[in-house]
C-alpha cells in the first residue's frame, strides 16, 4: 500500500487534460468477452482497476496488452475457469463478469465482489434480471453460482425495482446474446450505459434505448469487433478538478469532457458564485471568492452524482455559511468526514439514516495523518491537503489510485507539490 505526500497552501494554475471514465472502463473490460473477436479501446486510464481486470482476464486465458492509452482485449480463446478471488474482490466493478460470463457461457461461478465499503450496495437486482432471463441462480459463502437449462437464455420482461446502474449493465450484458426481446424497464440514464451500448451496438448487438429509463435489446448471435472504440470522458474524474481548481486554483483549464455529462455538477459551482466558463469540451476555473453556501442533494443521473459529493466538499469549505449534503444513494458514504475533522474541517455527519452531511466554513485548515477509506474519500483529502497548510499524509493511497489516472503527474503539472511513497509496515 502507498501514501500520498501532499504540501499545501500554494495557488495553482495551468491545464489538466481528463481521462477515460472509470466506470464505463471497468464495465467495458468484462463486455469485451462476449466478442468474438479482439477488441481495442483507447482513452482507457491507467488505474489500478485496469490492471486487476487484467488479472481476471488472464486467468480465463483472455489475453490483454495495456500500452499508453490503448488496451487490446483478445477474448477468442477463452476458457472457463474459476476467476481469481483477490482480484474480484479488490474492484466492486468485477460483478460485470457475472452478466458478461452468463451471456458467454450461460453459466458462471463467481465469489462475491468487493470494492469501496461506502455501505449496502446488494445485488438483488442484478440476481431478479439474470432470472428473468433464465438463469437458476444460488448464493452460498460468498459465492454467486448461475446455470440455465437447456433452452439457455431468453429474452424477457425485466423491471428494476430500483435505479440501479450495475444491474441495468448486468442485465444488458446477459441479454445482448439471449434470443428473443429483452425490455429493461426503470433502467438508470448514466453517460456510462450509453457508452456500453455503443460499444455492443458497433459490434453488432441491438440495443436501443440507453440514456432512457426503458432500453430494449434483440438478442445477436455474434459480436464482430469493427473499430476501436474511445471511451467517453470522466466526469466524476472532471468535476474532482473543477473542485480543485475553485478552491485552489488561480486559473486551471480542465481539457477533455463533455458538459452535458456535468450539469448537475456545474450548476452547482455556478450557484456558489464560482468563477466559470465551460466551452465546447473544456472549461476554464478562475480565482473564486466570496463563495455562498448551497445544498447539494445526491439523485440518480441526471441529477448530482454520489460519487461527487465528497470531491465537492473541500471546496464548500469555503463558503461564507453551512452548506448541506444530502446522500440519498450512498447515506452510509461518510468515511472522509472524520480524516477531514483531523485537518480541522467543520463538517459532521448529522443523520447517517438520511445521508444528511453538514459543512460549516473552515479557515484553518492543517496538514494531519489521514486515511483515504475508498476513491473519492480519497480525493476529498487530495483537495483539502491542497487548500491545507502544511504536510498531509494519505495512507491507504491505492485506494486513490483506483480511479484516478496519473494523478500524481496531472498534479504537478499544475504546480503542486505531491509525491508518493510506500507506507510503512504495521507490526
Amino acid at each position: 500500500m502507498n501514501k500520498l505526500i501532499v504540501k499545501g497552501g500554494h495557488r495553482l494554475s495551468g491545464e489538466i487534460t481528463i481521462g477515460g471514465a472509470k466506470n464505463s472502463t471497468v464495465a467495458l473490460i468484462p463486455a469485451a468477452i462476449l466478442a468474438d473477436t479482439p477488441v481495442r479501446f483507447d482513452s482507457v486510464p491507467d488505474i489500478l482497476d485496469v490492471h486487476n481486470l487484467m488479472v481476471i482476464l488472464e486467468s480465463m486465458n483472455v489475453k490483454s496488452d495495456f500500452t499508453g492509452d490503448v488496451l487490446t482485449i483478445d477474448p477468442t480463446n477463452i476458457e472457463e475457469g474459476p476467476l481469481p478471488s483477490k482480484a474480484i474482490k479488490s474492484l466492486r466493478a468485477s460483478y460485470y463478469f457475472m452478466g458478461a460470463l452468463l451471456g458467454r457461457f450461460h453459466r458462471a461461478v463467481v465469489t462475491f465482489p468487493g470494492g469501496d465499503n461506502i455501505g449496502p450496495r446488494p445485488i438483488d437486482q442484478h440476481i431478479k434480471a439474470f432470472r428473468a432471463l433464465g438463469a437458476e441462480v444460488t448464493e452460498k459463502d460468498g459465492t454467486v453460482t448461475m446455470k440455465t437449462g437447456e433452452d439457455g437464455l431468453h429474452g424477457a420482461q425485466i423491471f428494476m425495482d430500483m435505479v440501479s446502474v450495475g444491474a441495468t449493465i448486468n442485465a444488458i450484458l446477459a441479454a445482448v446474446k439471449a434470443p428473443g426481446t429483452t425490455t429493461i424497464g426503470n433502467a438508470a440514464k448514466e453517460p456510462e450505459i450509453i457508452d456500453i451500448a455503443t460499444f455492443l451496438n458497433n459490434m453488432g448487438a441491438n440495443i436501443r434505448g440507453a440514456g432512457t429509463d426503458v432500453i430494449r435489446i434483440e438478442g445477436v448471435d455474434k459480436l464482430v469487433a469493427q473499430n476501436t472504440h474511445t471511451i467517453i470522458p470522466d466526469r466524476i474524474e472532471a468535476g474532482t478538478y473543477l473542485s480543485l481548481a475553485a478552491a485552489v486554483g488561480d486559473g486551471i483549464r480542465i481539457n477533455n469532457i463533455i458538459p452535458e455529462h456535468l450539469e448537475s455538477f456545474t450548476a452547482k459551482l455556478e450557484e456558489m458564485g464560482c468563477d466559470l466558463t465551460i466551452y465546447e469540451d473544456s472549461a476554464f476555473v478562475g480565482p473564486s471568492k466570496d463563495l455562498k453556501p448551497v445544498s447539494v442533494k445526491v439523485m440518480p443521473f441526471p441529477g448530482f452524482a454520489t460519487d461527487l459529493q465528497q470531491p465537492i466538499t473541500p471546496l464548500l469549505f469555503k463558503a461564507t455559511g453551512r452548506s448541506t449534503i444530502i446522500d440519498t444513494i450512498y447515506p452510509q458514504r461518510v468515511k472522509h468526514i472524520a480524516e477531514l475533522q483531523r485537518m480541522g474541517a467543520r463538517i459532521y455527519s448529522e443523520d447517517i439514516e438520511e445521508g444528511l452531511i453538514v459543512v460549516d466554513p473552515s479557515t484553518n485548515l492543517h496538514g494531519a495523518v489521514v486515511e483515504a477509506g475508498e476513491i473519492r474519500a480519497g480525493a476529498a483529502l487530495v483537495i483539502t491537503g491542497l487548500m491545507a497548510e502544511g504536510t498531509t499524509e494519505i495512507r491507504q493511497a491505492d485506494n486513490i489510485l483506483r480511479g484516478y489516472g496519473s494523478i500524481i503527474d496531472k498534479l504537478r503539472a499544475i504546480g503542486a507539490d505531491v509525491s508518493l511513497a510506500a507506507e510503512e509496515p504495521k507490526f
